[in-house]
Formats: structure tokens, C-alpha cells, sequence
């Protein structure tokens, strides 16, 4: 099976065109309101920084709350009894999006292998530098799914096969859809030993900033879906994409509610989703990364 085959169908389906459609409704009227002021442009970076910060984390089982978050990348406050690790990787993850921001301001700049490995870099150096911004030499498994990724020796051919692939893809189909293909595609090579999902997660964000969308922050209490979605188009013989398109739509419409509720916008809400990015009162637990 190709890499390509894996990255599944194009998705024509009337609820996932819905979604995008409300989606560029919002972006329509945030469009409208810009320029924003350096203060403004800085304030909404910084509160997002935060909020992907955690929840990126935290669905890989980090056990930092949203505030704990705040207090480290803001003021430089640690708070005791938390493991050192998941202090690195919330300084990690706020190094690497601001990288990620650096990168969004060239609108039309494709993905590279440079950026990606220096993305990991940045997020992964405190964690575990040797591994830092390097391909794995080891197999890896991912648990609760059939699916398993490409062979050590194989990823750096796979690497530059889902380069290509995402490149002749962009421009093709609706923004969101192309950052949702960018995190699955990116998730299915699995390149490094940890930290994939993370990488996964901030890859598509660039994409979505660059088309001028806000970003999409997926709600640890939404880990289950958000697995179970990944698992569905990487499983059977015909994948099926649609399930994980309309969750990263349905991400992206609320964040977008957000910036328009710090920007005094009307903000209309249907009901679509609930929660914003709220801490979730579950177990955290430590797996492998998606």
C-alpha cells in the first residue's frame, strides 16, 4: 500500500461541506474587523499559544492544568509535585509554536522536511535531545488502532512522499479539509519515537493560519473522538477521512467563536459544540503519542 492510497479519499459529503461553509462565515466576519492593532494581534497569539499548549499536551496525558500553563510560559512558575517532563514539554510546545507563527506569516510557503524536523526539534529538546528533530531507528505501535506505521528504514522515503503528496493536494480542496489531510497524512508516516501527535497538531495549524483561519484547538475532553476519528481513516480497506474532517471543522468553528467573543464580535452559537478549551475531569493517562 502506497502512501498515497493511505491519505483516503477526497471527502464529498453534505455535513462536512456545512461545517467548512460555517466555518468561512465566521473567517468572513473576523476578516472584516482587520487590520488588528500589534496589541491585539499579540494578546490573541499569546491566549491561543496557551490554549493549544495545554490541550495538546494534555491529550497526550500531560497533567498540567490550563492555569499551570499559563503561570509556566507567561512568568516562568513551576508549581511542585508535577513530573519534570511535563514541564519541558509545555516550554517545548510554546518554543515550537512560536516557530510554527514565524513560519505562517509566508502565505503560500509549502511544508517542508526542514521545518518539520525543526518544529520536533524545538518541542522535543528538553524532553530528550538525542531524539530531538531526528527520525526514528525504531518501530513503533500504536495502541487501541490496526494500523501500523512505516519501518525505520522506510520513513525518510515516506517523509518525502508526504511532502509531495500534501503539495499536489494544496490548492485542491478546502482549507480546512487540507490541514485535516496534513495532520492524518503526517500521523501515518508517525516519523519520530514521540511527539508525533504534537508535531501533527501544529503542522496543521500553521496550514490553517496561512489559509486565514484560526487555529484548531481539539478540547482534551474530545481525546476519545479525536482517537477514535484517526483510527476510522486509517482502518479497512476503504478509508473513510469524514469522521476526523468534521471534528477539526468543528474545532476550528469554535475557536473562531472565541476570537470573535475576545474581539466583542456577535457570536451565534447553534449548539455545535459545548465546551471550549475546559480541563477535562478524566484520568490522564501516559500512551503512545498520536
Amino acid at each position: 500500500m502506497t502512501y498515497t492510497r493511505k491519505v483516503g479519499f477526497m471527502v464529498q459529503d453534505n455535513c462536512k461541506n456545512k461545517l467548512f461553509e460555517k466555518a468561512d462565515r465566521y473567517k468572513e466576519r473576523i476578516d472584516a474587523v482587520r487590520p488588528l492593532t500589534e496589541r491585539e494581534i499579540k494578546n490573541l497569539e499569546e491566549y491561543f499559544k496557551i490554549g493549544l499548549t495545554y490541550s495538546s499536551n494534555a491529550i497526550e496525558g500531560n497533567t498540567l492544568t490550563l492555569s499551570e500553563t499559563k503561570v509556566l510560559l507567561e512568568d516562568g512558575l513551576t508549581v511542585g509535585g508535577k513530573p519534570i517532563r511535563d514541564y519541558y514539554e509545555a516550554i517545548g510546545h510554546g518554543n515550537a509554536f512560536d516557530y510554527m507563527l514565524s513560519l505562517a506569516i509566508k502565505q503560500d510557503a509549502p511544508i517542508t522536511e526542514e521545518q518539520i524536523l525543526k518544529i520536533h526539534k524545538l518541542f522535543y529538546t528538553l524532553v530528550d535531545e538525542g531524539d530531538a528533530g531526528i527520525y526514528r531507528k525504531e518501530r513503533v505501535f500504536i495502541t487501541g488502532t490496526e494500523y501500523i506505521p512505516p519501518a525505520p528504514d522506510k520513513v525518510p522515503a515516506a517523509m518525502k512522499e508526504f511532502i509531495v503528496c500534501m503539495k499536489t493536494i494544496s490548492g485542491t480542496v478546502h482549507p480546512i479539509e487540507y490541514a485535516s489531510l496534513v495532520h492524518k497524512g503526517f500521523v501515518d508516516v508517525h516519523p519520530f519515537i514521540d511527539g508525533n501527535g504534537r508535531t501533527a497538531r501544529l503542522l496543521m495549524n500553521l496550514v490553517l493560519i496561512q489559509a486565514g483561519y484560526g487555529i484548531a484547538i481539539i478540547p482534551p475532553i474530545r481525546r476519545g473522538e479525536y482517537i477514535d476519528a484517526l483510527r476510522i481513516s486509517q482502518s479497512g480497506k476503504k478509508l473513510d477521512n469524514k469522521p476526523f474532517l468534521c471534528l477539526i471543522a468543528e474545532c476550528v468553528i469554535e475557536t473562531q467563536k472565541d476570537y470573535c467573543r475576545l474581539l466583542g464580535l456577535p457570536v451565534k452559537d447553534n449548539g455545535l459544540i459545548k465546551s471550549r478549551i475546559i480541563e477535562p475531569e478524566i484520568k490522564k493517562t501516559k500512551e503512545p503519542e498520536r
